[in-house]
């Protein structure tokens, strides 16, 4: 009984998932190296790598459009990521992959998802 005890908890002390990425001030990270940079506004996020622009989100309204090269990919708000209009996937899907803030989780996510970075 005592090494069940000690099984779970030492399960339980296992964080719930570890993000593959991390922002770290406009830096996207991944062991510690930068792989993208971001910038981020009320009304745009831009990603970059290599000083090329790989897409953004851009709000219109309530919701963020995600954009590659001017078309939009996907969009998301409260929580909910949507493609063509129908659900895709949640902000906390994009959050643990990549350990940012919701609004530039998701726009990652999406661009990932899409190819494009």
């Amino acid at each position: 009984m005592k090494k069940l005890l000690v099984a779970v908890l030492a399960v339980a002390a296992v964080p719930a998932f570890a993000a593959d990425y991390k922002c770290n001030n406009g830096r996207v990270e991944k062991s510690g190296s930068t792989q993208y940079a971001y910038k981020e506004s009320s009304s745009e996020i831009v990603i970059e790598k290599g000083g090329s622009t790989k897409g953004k989100a851009v709000k219109r309204g309530s919701k963020w459009h995600v954009e590659i090269g001017g078309s939009t990919q996907a969009t998301f708000e409260n929580g909910k990521i949507e493609k063509g209009g129908s659900s895709w996937a949640t902000v906390s899907d994009a959050q643990r992959k990549y350990d940012c803030n919701a609004d530039v989780a998701a726009t990652l996510w999406v661009l990932d998802q899409k190819g494009a970075i």
